[in-house]
């Protein structure tokens, strides 16, 4: 009896193993992890199929073409993408086409996660609590083979051809950062998990160092499962005697953890990524101010570790957690710009924009998320600066005109005495920009809107 083909609709999940749909059916980033896809499907005579237009006419010309009698594809967790699945899974079932999915994008299913009560977490203890109890399932091995090919392949695009390289090659400082694919996201856990993860409880907070993982770009697109990673740490916990009890292991999978749950929200909660969580936030005086919201989206407010943080994302398309917090406390309470407006710069910056930790990230900064940080928890970026990059390391390496000064006065230069700001060569208003707002005063103004917000809300 002769097998008709099976389509394999890749999505945010472009790697060959524990890829749930492939073990069943046996811009820059994308580009490149395209590439290293298709590279690994050809060296098991098979290939990737590349289409443009709406996604239920290409899958269906892709079943005309090719005579298939099913498409497989891994579910996302985000509300766009669950209609969509929702419309094509529809058509194609009404087509005749045997439609399967599978997950593959979260440790559980948002489905399968509820309180006592039966509805969603909404805050982070509990819900990792909960599933800190519930198995996690081993990543499903795929050996190596050849897969099966059609009779006769379907026309398509070239990678070159859907255009997703910069015409201006802007991108030098991605391609020294980062290797996109599945190769380079497994060459990434296994260095993060041989060394930097013991490390890990103290280092996280520190920009100045290599202490985090750096998987989130891989996990975003795919390249590599939560599954996987939660199976390397747990076993690089049992064969290593020098990682501290429990703590450092802890810690990295509570990032995940927050990654689940942000994943979790974003099924059950689909409106966030525009409004808030907290109905309340909807009165919240905002303020529109182009010129500050420009600064800071390039670097120069004047605050050094806010600076150095958003030129790290430009030249890298990444920033460090801890600077991504300052930054987004910088940008919601020292400024009073809306949480939307930094969501959206995110969006387009990072290489790691994953819609549901980024709408998560924003909404905990400014407070009007689950489990969100108090409002008044407003960062001061002087003393975060001198806390988590005491050496300036971090600074010195983002805002190289700062370079010259010493430790003791790199995080607040216009608090430094003038004759040391000249011998280091650096001249406010020149060289480098003035603070663009006073904190205290900003902190105030912040604490005086929520107020305000809370009499309006009544």
């Amino acid at each position: 009896m002769k097998l008709s083909p099976v389509i394999l609709w890749f999505r945010h999940d472009l790697r060959l193993q524990d890829n749930p749909a492939l073990s069943a059916a046996a811009c820059w980033w994308l580009h490149h992890s395209l590439a290293s896809l298709d590279g690994g499907l050809r060296a098991h005579k098979s290939r990737l199929v590349l289409m443009r237009g709406d996604r239920l006419d290409a899958l269906r010309t892709l079943v005309r073409e090719t005579a298939a009698g099913a498409v497989y594809w891994n579910r996302r967790p985000e509300p766009v993408a669950t209609a969509h699945d929702q419309r094509v899974a529809a058509n194609l079932a009404a087509d005749g086409i045997e439609v399967k999915t599978f997950g593959g994008a979260l440790l559980f299913e948002p489905q399968a996660v509820a309180n006592q009560a039966g509805h969603p977490f909404r805050v982070f203890t509990p819900f990792w609590r909960h599933c800190r109890a519930l198995p996690v399932e081993a990543p499903k091995r795929w050996r190596a083979r050849d897969l099966p090919a059609p009779a006769r392949w379907p026309r398509s695009l070239t990678l070159d051809g859907l255009k997703l390289l910069p015409a201006v090659r802007w991108d030098a400082g991605l391609t020294r950062t980062w290797q996109p694919g599945e190769k380079g996201a497994q060459a990434r856990l296994r260095r993060f998990t041989a060394g930097e993860l013991d490390t890990y409880a103290e280092g996280r907070n520190r920009p100045d160092r290599e202490g985090t993982s750096r998987l989130s770009p891989h996990l975003h697109f795919g390249e590599i499962s939560p599954r996987q990673v939660w199976a390397a740490v747990r076993r690089q916990e049992k064969k290593s005697p020098s990682l501290p009890p429990g703590r450092a292991v802890q810690a990295f999978l509570g990032e995940i953890g927050w990654r689940e749950f942000a994943g979790h929200l974003i099924h059950h909660f689909p409106a966030t990524p525009r409004e808030p969580l907290r109905a309340e936030f909807t009165w919240f005086p905002w303020r529109k101010n182009a010129a500050a919201l420009r600064a800071w989206q390039r670097g120069c407010t004047g605050f050094p570790i806010v600076d150095a943080g958003m030129r790290q994302l430009r030249h890298t398309g990444w920033m460090h957690n801890r600077v991504r917090m300052i930054v987004a406390s910088f940008l919601v309470k020292d400024l009073l710009i809306p949480w939307q407006e930094g969501a959206k710069w995110f969006w387009d910056t990072l290489v790691d924009a994953d819609l549901a930790n980024n709408t998560l990230g924003w909404q905990w900064t400014t407070g009007c998320g689950a489990d969100a940080a108090p409002y008044f928890r407003v960062f001061n970026p002087v003393l975060q600066g001198k806390k988590f990059d005491p050496d300036g390391a971090y600074v010195r390496r983002w805002v190289p005109e700062l370079a010259p000064l010493r430790a003791n006065f790199i995080h607040a230069p216009w608090e430094t005495p003038p004759e040391v700001l000249a011998r280091a060569g650096v001249e406010l208003g020149t060289t480098y920009p003035r603070p663009i707002v006073d904190h205290r005063l900003a902190r105030a103004e912040a604490l005086a809107a929520y107020e305000q917000m809370k009499q309006l809300c009544g």
